[in-house]
């Protein structure tokens, strides 16, 4: 049975944030699969799991803030049988560096609770015009990331060719808003949360 996700999403396709006029790609090749899931992308949930979500996120879109409770919810609801992929699409000023701050909240074991931290505080720090990521660091370190070891850390990281890994991809497969989402290799073309939730199901039925 498909999750009911609740009339307050109707107002996430305002938010969602565009770069460009490329067109997704709805069903992959294996070339493009490749681009699609890197192995050593942040992933929450069981490698095992039957349905995996890639989604392509910016920590400074607003959409992806306001989409991120719909998609733990589903997470939770089926939590053998479907996990999350995350990509990096750095769109707004600022985000690469808060891009930099999950990858060493993630080298330190803190990649969810930071992540948590970073889009609740969002309005702090995402200003689009003028963004404070200096405040980014301050709710990172308050959801348990040692900030001297991270800093410490950085150019040991490869942040940088994260960054430009998952630029090339999004490119590739003409990823141009986020957040944006493939389920098992299918492009959600309709973004919104129980759209999302149906995806999964149709694709979980599939699997039996």
């Amino acid at each position: 049975m498909a999750i009911v996700l609740g009339i307050a999403a109707l107002g996430i396709g305002a938010w969602l944030q565009h770069r460009g006029s490329v067109t997704p790609i709805a069903s992959l090749d294996n070339q493009l699969q490749e681009r699609l899931l890197r192995d050593d992308a942040p992933t929450v949930g069981v490698p095992s799991a039957r349905v995996t979500i890639v989604e392509f996120f910016d920590p400074a879109c607003e959409g992806c803030r306001a989409f991120h409770p719909y998609v733990k919810q589903i997470l939770a609801a089926q939590p053998a049988d479907v996990r999350l992929v995350l990509r990096y699409a750095p769109f707004h000023q600022g985000s690469e560096e808060a891009v930099a701050i999950l990858e060493a909240a993630r080298a330190q074991g803190r990649f969810e609770p930071v992540l948590e931290a970073l889009l609740e505080g969002q309005p702090q720090w995402a200003d689009h015009q003028r963004p404070d990521v200096s405040r980014a660091w301050v709710l990172a370190e308050g959801a348990g990331l040692d900030v001297a070891r991270a800093r410490s850390d950085l150019s040991k990281l490869g942040v940088d060719a994260t960054l430009k890994q998952d630029v090339a991809d999004l490119n590739a497969l003409g990823v141009h808003k986020t957040p944006s989402f493939y389920v098992n290799g299918t492009f959600l073309e309709a973004v919104s949360p129980q759209a999302l939730s149906d995806l999964v199901q149709a694709k979980l039925q599939q699997q039996k």
